[in-house]
């Protein structure tokens, strides 16, 4: 029973970090699409964004806390033959921790006014986390190699 408590946590805490990593990037686009001397709407965004960064942060560690004892704990991906699944997931779940700490970059570029990129270059940088879902799902469940 415990191992499917942990399975639902670890999905529920994933689910829910992806949210936030679905949204901070279009937050993003608002930001870099902020007319120059429009102080106000630029702080709502940013507060906006803060906000936003700090919680996804803290559903983040469960997430991955809850996929390592997936992991180690119970063994899933790590014994057998046909487990280069779980290595291509890491290999996605890291990446997707460096996307996270990526957004904290240009939140405080953002902050300090430094921010060179345009919305358009937000748009697609919003789509990486749906590119990495697209992947982790299928190997998940499909369990390919």
């Amino acid at each position: 029973m415990g191992f499917l408590w942990v399975k639902a946590l670890h999905i529920i805490f994933v689910i829910s970090w992806f949210a936030g990593l679905f949204y901070l990037p279009r937050i993003f686009v608002n930001l870099a699409m902020v007319a120059p001397g429009n102080e106000a709407e630029r702080q709502r965004l940013l507060l906006m964004a803060r906000k936003l960064y700090r919680f996804m942060t803290i559903l983040m560690m469960p997430a991955v806390g809850f996929g390592l004892v997936l992991w180690l704990y119970f063994g899933v991906g790590l014994h057998g033959p046909g487990n280069g699944w779980m290595h291509a997931k890491l290999a996605l779940v890291l990446g997707l921790i460096g996307f996270h700490l990526w957004c904290k970059r240009i939140l405080r570029e953002f902050e300090n006014g430094s921010n060179t990129r345009s919305h358009q270059w937000f748009r697609w940088f919003n789509e990486i986390p749906t590119v990495a879902l697209f992947i982790i799902v299928p190997l998940v469940v499909i369990k390919p190699f």
